[in-house]
């Protein structure tokens, strides 16, 4: 089972991820947001309101979430991404 155990929000829509192997990626949350009751984590202050649910993932103050094993997977983006 994947979990995050440390993330950081770096620009928008991408988070820097650190899963409990030492694995480290940065994700790209932009094409999984924006329709439907996602539309609000558009705005910048709103996405930035997330935080590691109790399961490993990503989760956001409006109930969204995503599983740490489908952000295992997501593609990887630059690391210097600003």
């Amino acid at each position: 089972m994947n979990e995050i155990i440390e993330f950081e929000v770096l620009s928008t829509y991408h988070i820097w991820l650190k899963f409990q192997d030492g694995y480290e990626k940065v994700v790209n949350i932009r094409p999984y947001i924006g329709k439907g009751f996602t539309q609000e984590l558009l705005e910048t202050e709103n996405f930035s309101k997330v935080n590691i649910e109790p399961g490993g993932g990503l989760a956001w103050y409006n109930g969204y979430d995503i599983c740490p094993n489908f952000l295992r997977e997501m593609p990887a983006e630059k690391k210097d991404v600003a």
